[in-house]
């Protein structure tokens, strides 16, 4: 069995393959693409809103963009569609002007899937016990809220292969923290990936226990620190192209530096050295405009 086998195994994700069937709600047109605002079914049979973004121009590829988490579960996929939230979160009409077809699903408890306790409330205590509640009752079935999320992300990823009238071998992941720490746990197990990004999420759990930093829900895995750690799914993901990005004074990307460099020897030894990059910047967690156009410009010459 190979390390990556080992892995998988052991977070036991499964990789959807299969065709996926979505329904168009609503679409918007813009001067340089369409905005659908669709729905498919989750790995639970849960319906998962999303938007689809169509550039109206030739298509170079498409993009998987994960929200971020930010202490806000009300915004999810309307911040990186640029509807609402962080205008430097907005990778979705961004891309779609440089040709990308993205879509930006909502991840399990955020926007659309909260559940119908927590959505009228708005209340912070209500969506944190939610999000709480799907991380530990799946903890006491013997599962992980990870697996949820990666699981579901696969069906995104399926939902883009599917689309016609682009290149189905040029698809990329992208996420800031919470959507960089799927990318890292999705990545390296479905080969269709051929590009990604992780922004502010490149911490190992040595480093974060040294620091007595904040561990996110879904990095909540019992066991895997003793096995594992997040330098062993950056490498998984060699010899394909991926992009660290972080701050300087960013806690949960406080290794970045260390972690590509173990992953460089891996990409080095595959002949792969140039298809990994890292990028640090001044300055904390949030994205600014200085690494939102340098993603963009990452992101544009995958289409090359």
């Amino acid at each position: 069995m190979t390390r990556r086998d080992a892995i998988r195994r052991f977070l036991n994700f499964e990789i959807h393959q299969d065709y996926v069937d979505y329904q168009i709600v609503d679409e918007h047109q813009e001067e340089d693409y369409r905005r659908h605002l669709i729905e498919y079914r989750g790995s639970e049979d849960d319906i998962i809103r999303a938007f689809l973004f169509l550039p109206k121009n030739e298509v170079v590829g498409s993009v998987l963009v994960h929200h971020q988490h930010h202490g806000n579960r009300a915004l999810g996929k309307s911040e990186v569609a640029g509807l609402e939230g962080d205008p430097y979160q907005a990778f979705c009409p961004a891309l779609a002007k440089r040709g990308f077809i993205s879509l930006a699903p909502d991840s399990i408890c955020f926007e659309d899937r909260m559940t119908s306790e927590a959505r009228p409330t708005r209340d912070p205590d209500d969506e944190w016990l939610q999000h709480y509640n799907e991380m530990a009752y799946r903890l006491l079935r013997g599962t992980t809220l990870m697996k949820k999320i990666v699981d579901d992300s696969s069906i995104g990823i399926s939902l883009l292969s599917q689309l016609e009238n682009h290149d189905n071998n040029n698809i990329g992941l992208l996420g800031h923290s919470y959507g960089g720490n799927t990318v890292i746990f999705h990545a390296p197990f479905d080969d269709r990936v051929r590009f990604a990004c992780t922004s502010g999420a490149a911490c190992s759990y040595r480093t974060k226990f040294k620091n007595q930093t904040g561990i996110e829900m879904a990095e909540v895995i019992p066991g895997f620190s003793e096995k594992y750690d997040i330098q062993d799914l950056l490498r998984l993901i060699s010899p394909r192209n991926l992009l660290m990005v972080a701050g300087t004074a960013d806690k949960y990307a406080q290794d970045i530096l260390p972690l590509f460099q173990s992953t460089l020897e891996v990409y080095k030894s595959q002949g792969a050295k140039d298809a990994l990059k890292c990028q640090v910047f001044e300055g904390g967690h949030d994205l600014d405009s200085d690494r939102f156009h340098f993603i963009l410009d990452w992101f544009a010459q995958q289409a090359g």
